[in-house]
């Protein structure tokens, strides 16, 4: 199974690709200094995998280079930085942890 994270900014999303196929997309808003993440799916045929995680990462990890903050407006982004705060709790707009 080849696995290939990308950045569609035209589109506004993160992709996760599975042999070519479209897999998992994280959407979001973006400001000068914030991204907003409002939805992130996988694919019914794909689900199970650690897929959406594997994506997640990706785009946080893309959003900490970028030197921007994020929203978890979607339920899936929010459990994740709470899962791993450590690594990513520093990337909230808020100073608090999340709840």
């Amino acid at each position: 199974m080849e696995i290939r994270t990308a950045h569609d900014a035209a589109q506004r999303r993160f992709v996760l690709y599975v042999s070519e196929q479209v897999a998992a997309i994280s959407e979001y808003f973006e400001t000068k200094e914030q991204r907003t993440f409002f939805h992130t799916v996988t694919f019914p045929q794909y689900r199970g995998r650690g897929l959406a995680a594997v994506l997640t990462e990706y785009a946080l990890d893309d959003t900490r280079t970028c030197g921007m903050t994020v929203v978890p407006s979607c339920w899936f982004v929010r459990e994740f930085i709470e899962t791993n705060t450590v690594e990513y709790g520093s990337l909230l707009t808020s100073a608090e942890p999340p709840a």
